[in-house]
């Protein structure tokens, strides 16, 4: 998190913020409101406070709330005390990351809430914002989902070109369990499959961990899933939305995964003002 807010922080601010600098005097103190314009779930309240901690550690940043909660247009959720100057700086640096991160859990909720009364669990995937993945997972968890793989490196999926460039499913999946045995890795192993051949073909390879029903209509992951018959777990994906959920968790899938969550979601309309401009909202 802490590289991740270095690197955004030259990005935006650069050799410094020459506005503030030029309109606001050195010595300057202030406060001032995160003011919530929008219902949704909260995240990024703790990447905030990092903001300001490594760019303008002189300002007071006091949260009011906490990340994952539901929240209200007209909520103020955070406070910050301190040098003008810096608070202004900041400003945009922390309000994208809480923007960006809200938006993600509260997409999260939504896929989360269409599940009530499955017991089918939501997903994120690889789908991020490059350099952004860890808080934009960290996002979905906030907003009730759960972590697919942070990258390449921590689960075997594969997926239908690894089948291809295998020769078959079969000699993917041999291959990967000669590797894991080999090299001593435990990681879970996962298949995507794309028909019912596959799903067959894949359960007698044997030894995987979860089985990919990849664009399975809901009718076909019922079929599939009564086929398989608890032997491994189940996940759904392939251009789902939380719109769609339901009918995926009805029939009895363990897991869909939504690229959506991290690539479509609307960032949550947040702004700080000044507590000049909040006691004018409230009057």
């Amino acid at each position: 998190m802490r590289e991740a807010i270095a690197v955004a922080w030259k990005e935006d601010i650069g050799p410094g913020d020459i506005t503030s600098e030029a309109c606001v005097p050195e010595g300057a103190q202030e406060a001032a409101g995160f003011l919530v314009k929008a219902p949704g779930v909260l995240a990024g309240l703790d990447v905030a406070e990092a903001v300001f901690a490594y760019g303008a550690p002189e300002v007071q940043f006091s949260p009011l709330v906490k990340d994952g909660q539901l929240v209200e247009a007209g909520d103020v959720v955070a406070t910050v005390k301190g040098p003008s100057r810096g608070i202004l700086t900041a400003e945009r640096l922390a309000l994208n990351f809480m923007q960006r991160m809200s938006g993600v859990a509260t997409a999260t909720r939504k896929a989360v809430d269409a599940l009530r009364g499955t017991s089918t669990q939501v997903l994120d995937t690889r789908k991020t914002t490059p350099g952004l993945r860890i808080f934009e997972k960290r996002a979905v968890l906030m907003g009730g989902g759960m972590n697919h793989r942070m990258g390449l490196f921590d689960q075997i999926l594969i997926k239908d070109n690894h089948i291809d460039y295998a020769g078959s499913l079969s000699a993917a999946v041999k291959g990967a369990q000669r590797h894991l045995s080999s090299s001593g890795k435990v990681v879970p192993l996962v298949v995507e499959v794309r028909d019912m051949k596959e799903v067959r073909e894949a359960l007698d390879a044997g030894g995987i961990d979860r089985l990919l029903l990849d664009n399975f209509s809901p009718e076909q992951v019922k079929t599939a899933v009564e086929e398989i018959d608890g032997r491994v777990a189940t996940e759904a994906s392939g251009g789902l939305t939380p719109d769609v959920v339901r009918a995926y968790g009805d029939a009895g899938v363990d897991f869909v995964s939504l690229g959506w969550l991290t690539h479509s979601p609307v960032s949550l309309d947040i702004s700080l003002k000044s507590v000049s401009a909040l006691a004018e909202l409230k009057a």
